[in-house]
């Protein structure tokens, strides 16, 4: 069992201050013994939202006047390369998504031109069919840090950077930045912010975390809540998505799509802090975890998709959230006795849009049928349809379409270069800088070694251009700065020499070595690191030891730069350094770590670890006190000194964990 994670107490304080006291669990008797007691363990949220009477009078006269059959077409979300505009039309679609690496025509490189016309044929479509009103069209994309699908737009730090910089400002104003962006596509709702509090680096989705910290990660989610739907009627407003509901950071050994073990008190203190204050920012769309949760180890509750408990028990009853509950990607399928087209349990446990990329004609004649047969009542389906009218009224699209907002098809609209430059300033931890290695003033003649020096795909990680992360060179990212861009614009392009192999160390004089690795790109489940594997074969070991050995011991300062979906082992590249730098995922404008590295205008390093930071290659699930080499909120600035001198203690050269 993984250590007990009781909240702080201005967690406590900011998760009871937005509920009641006490109170009892709703329609009693519905629920067993376990089901209950796990209900009971969340405070429970003291909703001060009223409905609007007019609204929810015309939301009742839709539903009221759809066929079955449309109803169960608004249930459901296909995937843009899997339908076309006449099959909304004629399925009573009721959303859509780009998956990460789908495009209109599957160019990548399609244009925001490209982007507004397929999304106002699909709008249009949607607004054709033969009903008796006419019901608009929702589609959803993986916003996760900038609108990173999308070639030309503006990648944001992946949110553990955003988290070291503890400023939910700055994660409001990337709100507001990635709605524009993704206004001016045409769409208008983003599957973002992740609300994990994730307490193992072994998972390939740590980076899409903020913090270890739930009160950073309800801070922060919070934030991009409010920036991601400003009023959600603007030209600059989109849906937001608090996800993935619930305790996707906490399976064991950080597998993807595992199973929790939390305590009942865990789940909703630790793992559910941060939908308190997404709920509270008025968050209108959840998204299910596709992992499962067994209650102190001991009692399964199951995949979260099919867990009535905590879908309707917890979300809809005890936190009052009204808005639409959507499936995760095809996850429908792990539900037992479910398969990829055919799941009544998940929307009878309280799914409320079903996300079928492929296979959505099949899961609407399966979904009738269930409802014919009686094995999913017609209540359930008009509740799940009065959400997803109920969201679609609240974003204003009854009114006014996506289409019309002022930034459709503005390819300016896609950037702001310079909010992710201070974002990639404030989100660089300090490490290490013995003897003053940084700042490295201008002017001076500098080496640069390792690959990742001019690879946007390894600066920005998963979820960028493609799910994976680019595969490509640097021609799929048109806008950004890669860092070795950015040190030669800092020092003179003819006074830096890159040499990826670091082979260039005696050919000349250098006054310092700037080496910059770090991890492929990754994300989900490919990203995992699996036990037994060690946390440190993330990064490519030995080869980046192996260059630390060629350019260190010269007598020439070694800065290190670190890209990293996590915190993890690299104590022995630390010893090989004189200053080390935790970069993170900095996205498009890892060129603004030059200006940190040099102090142009005064820039210090600010930011602090959101995450302990270990000191073995095998942390025991989460880093506890004794396996940490840095506590979670440690980060130097240029004034500060390191608490560690000399080198540091190196762990056993190991093939595999124990």
């Amino acid at each position: 069992m993984a250590r007990s994670l009781f909240p702080t107490l201005p967690l406590l304080g900011l998760v009871l201050a937005s509920c009641t006291a006490a109170s009892t669990i709703e329609r009693p008797g519905t629920w067993t013994a376990n089901e209950a007691s796990a209900i009971a363990a969340w405070p429970e949220r003291a909703s001060t939202d009223q409905p609007d009477a007019a609204i929810e009078k015309r939301i009742a006269a839709i539903v009221a006047s759809m066929t079955l059959e449309q109803k169960i077409g608004q249930m459901t979300q296909p995937e843009i390369r899997y339908i076309t505009p006449d099959e909304v039309r004629r399925y009573y679609i009721g959303s859509i998504l780009n998956g990460g690496g789908s495009w209109p025509g599957m160019n990548k490189h399609a244009s925001v031109a490209d982007w507004a016309r397929l999304s106002k044929s699909f709008a249009q479509a949607a607004l054709s069919t033969d009903m008796k009103d006419r019901v608009p069209l929702l589609w959803g994309t993986d916003a996760v840090h900038g609108h990173n699908n999308v070639v030309g737009a503006t990648i944001f730090p992946h949110n553990i950077g955003l988290g070291a910089a503890h400023d939910p400002d700055l994660v409001f104003r990337i709100g507001r930045a990635t709605a524009k962006a993704v206004r001016a596509t045409g769409i208008d709702w983003a599957f973002a912010p992740t609300l994990a509090v994730v307490q193992s680096q072994r998972w390939g989705r740590a980076y899409e975390s903020y913090s270890s910290d739930p009160a950073e990660v309800a801070r922060d989610g919070a934030a991009m809540v409010r920036g991601l739907q400003g009023t959600l009627t603007g030209d600059g407003d989109v849906l937001a998505t608090a996800k993935h509901f619930v305790g996707d950071g906490g399976t064991f050994q950080g597998v993807d799509q595992g199973d929790n073990h939390a305590s009942a008190r865990d789940l909703a203190m630790v793992h559910g802090a941060g939908y308190y204050t997404a709920l509270n920012a008025g968050v209108e769309t959840v998204m299910v975890s596709y992992s499962s949760w067994t209650e102190d180890g001991a009692v399964p509750f199951g995949k979260m998709h099919g867990d009535k408990a905590l879908v309707t028990g917890v979300l809809k009853q005890r936190l009052h959230f009204d808005g639409l509950v959507v499936s995760d990607w095809n996850a429908i399928e792990q539900v037992p006795g479910c398969t990829i087209d055919h799941c009544p349990q998940a929307i009878n446990a309280g799914v409320d849009m079903v996300m079928v990329p492929q296979d959505w004609k099949a899961f609407i004649a399966n979904t009738v049928a269930d409802v014919r047969a009686g094995t999913i009542s017609m209540a359930r389906i008009d509740d799940a349809v009065s959400r997803i009218l109920r969201v679609k009224f609240r974003a204003g699209l009854f009114d006014r379409p996506a289409s019309a907002s002022r930034y459709l098809g503005d390819a300016a609209a896609l950037a702001d270069r310079p909010l992710a430059q201070e974002a990639v300033r404030k989100s660089a931890v300090l490490l290490k800088n013995d003897a003053a290695a940084l700042p490295l003033a201008p002017g001076k003649r500098v080496l640069v070694v390792g690959d990742a020096a001019d690879s946007f795909s390894q600066q920005a990680g998963g979820w960028s251009i493609t799910w994976q992360g680019d595969e490509n060179t640097n021609a799929d990212f048109t806008t950004g700065e890669t860092l070795l861009t950015g040190i030669r614009r800092v020092y003179g392009a003819q006074n830096v020499v890159y040499s990826p192999d670091g082979a260039a160390i005696g050919q000349g004089h250098f006054d310092a070595v700037i080496a910059v690795l770090g991890e492929e790109p990754h994300a989900e489940i490919k990203g995992d690191v699996r036990y037994p594997a060690l946390l440190s074969q993330s990064v490519r070991y030995p080869a980046d030891r192996v260059l630390l050995d060629r350019v260190s011991g010269h007598g020439i300062p070694v800065v290190t730069v670190l890209y990293s979906g996590r915190t993890l082992y690299a104590t022995d590249l630390m010893n090989r350094s004189d200053a080390f730098v935790a970069a993170f995922l900095p996205g498009s404008e890892a060129g603004s770590l030059a200006d940190l590295m040099a102090a142009r205008g005064g820039a210090d390093f600010t930011a602090r670890l959101s995450f302990a930071w270990p000191n073995t290659p095998c942390p025991s699930g989460g880093v506890k006190p004794d396996e940490e080499l840095f506590a979670r909120g440690f980060g130097l600035s240029y004034a500060s000194t390191s608490p560690h001198t000399g080198k540091l203690a190196e762990a056993p050269a190991l093939d595999r964990c124990p």
